[in-house]
């Protein structure tokens, strides 16, 4: 081992500047405070050189030269199969003080293929059998890359980071940095390559950017159906195309079916866990290049699929928050990224009578019960709230029932005589409903309930279904009672 290990800490061939045209990563941060640099050029999809440069003590030094001798005139594919076991492994195995320079050396060769993946870049020709698996860290997307390792599929694995934040526990986020590290050490476990994208200027944009504007403007905007639908989705399935990937692979509960004009998404078997909702608003031509392996498996199933593999994360937690607000108040976080501060208001009836006052409009959502903070004779629920004068208005929950829901930006894949039931809200049963619109793009539309649905919340998805199908989306619009 000692002697590996000297042979690459006296190797300073690959001990260079930072190439023009390069992909550089850059990882620290040890306890030691050491700091390690690789850039790789890559021609044709494969490393045409690799260097590096350290800050530290000679074992860090050792492992990044060992990684760019790995990697270097190997495909970027396969050097995304390199992690710090193998980094380890090839220096004859470090001792637990030295462990930390296979880890930064590691931290450092994949941030560097991050930006190869980020590029836009093409990496590979189309591959035969090969499939892009989208792996979280959780159970359900590493036994979606188990399932596919097994039948035979040339598989290699993403995850996105959309979200760094100190704030933020990226324990319990799907794609914080801590995320990343555990998704890709699970599929270097699998023997699977890993490819890190990162999409947090888009999503920071696009999503966080709809949610905090929406809660300032009195709205309750569904950030994952946004996230899905516009933002990581279609960026896999582009990053699929540069690897050579037939498809991508995702571990949601949902199906792709088919029909005359063309795939649409599906509910998934298990219904306590069914996603179509999240993924309602894909664009068809993006749907057609997805697979989703557990679509016909319940939660149960699919734990048990971990176990008999294996898997460290078969008994995982589920997070049950959005990502960007693991760990976090969401009214610390309108008030860090979207300056929302408490502002007292009014609590008003429906006749305008003021009732109390609350802490400012943003807090509340149609229907709410909770955290009125004004006594009554019985129990009284949002009804709207107005941002301008930032009031909340109450009254009692038949107050809340209609069965003419207006939505806005509405998206019809199909002619809305298909349109058979609506669903207004995430874990809520559909509701039977019928719409008059043709197929294509509808800035308003009125959906017509065939039973009334308590407090449709302006901002959130409206699904509409034709079956178990997604025939269309569109988003909630402030209903015309409301004043």
């Amino acid at each position: 081992m000692e002697s590996l290990f000297a042979e690459y800490v006296a190797d300073r061939s690959r001990e260079a500047e930072t190439p023009s045209g390069s992909f550089t990563g850059a990882a620290g941060g040890a306890a030691c405070g050491d700091l390690a640099r690789i850039s790789l050029t890559v021609e044709n999809g494969r490393i045409a050189s690799a260097v590096f440069g350290t800050e530290g003590c000679a074992a860090t030094r050792a492992a990044c030269a060992c990684v760019c001798e790995m990697v270097e005139r190997q495909s970027v594919v396969e050097a995304a199969r390199v992690g710090a076991d193998r980094i380890d492994s090839e220096l004859g195995g470090l001792s637990p003080a030295r462990r930390h320079a296979s880890v930064l050396a590691g931290d450092a060769l994949h941030r560097a293929l991050s930006a190869v993946a980020s590029s836009g870049m093409t990496i590979s020709e189309p591959v035969d059998g090969r499939v892009l698996v989208a792996v979280s860290g959780g159970v359900d997307s590493a036994v979606a890359a188990l399932r596919e390792k097994e039948a035979g599929s040339d598989v290699i694995a993403v995850t996105v980071k959309l979200w760094a934040d100190p704030d933020t526990d990226g324990t319990k986020a799907c794609c914080s940095p801590e995320a990343v590290l555990g998704a890709r050490s699970l599929t270097h476990e699998l023997g699977i390559p890993h490819f890190t994208l990162d999409l947090e200027g888009p999503f920071r944009e696009k999503v966080v950017g709809e949610f905090l504007s929406g809660y300032g403007a009195g709205r309750t905007p569904n950030p994952c159906v946004l996230c899905n639908g516009d933002v990581r989705i279609a960026a896999m399935v582009d990053l699929a195309d540069r690897l050579g990937a037939g498809k991508l692979v995702t571990g949601h509960y949902a199906r792709v079916v088919e029909d005359e004009g063309g795939n649409l998404i599906a509910a998934g078997n298990d219904e306590s866990k069914d996603q179509s909702y999240m993924l309602a608003a894909l664009p068809p031509d993006v749907v057609a290049r997805l697979d989703f392996p557990l679509a016909e498996l319940s939660k149960q199933e699919v734990r048990e699929i971990a176990e008999r593999g294996g898997l460290s994360v078969a008994r995982k937690p589920e997070s049950q928050d959005l990502c960007f607000l693991a760990g976090q108040s969401k009214k610390d976080f309108l008030t860090r990224h979207g300056g929302l501060i408490d502002r007292k208001g009014p609590v008003v009836d429906e006749s305008g009578e003021t009732l109390g006052e609350h802490p400012g409009h943003h807090h509340f959502t149609v229907g709410q019960r909770r955290g009125l903070g004004v006594a009554s004779t019985e129990p009284l629920y949002v009804l709207d709230t107005d941002a301008r004068t930032n009031t909340v208005r109450v009254g009692r929950r038949n107050r809340l029932a209609t069965d003419r829901v207006r939505v806005r930006n509405a998206v019809m894949h199909r002619d809305g005589g298909r349109v058979d039931r609506v669903r207004l809200r995430y874990h809520t049963d559909p509701v039977p409903a019928r719409v008059e619109a043709g197929a294509g793009t509808h800035k308003h539309l009125e959906l017509k309930l065939d039973r009334p649905f308590d407090g449709p919340a302006p901002g959130q998805a409206a699904v509409l279904m034709s079956g178990d199908v997604v025939v269309g989306h569109a988003t909630i619009a402030r209903q015309s009672g409301s004043k």
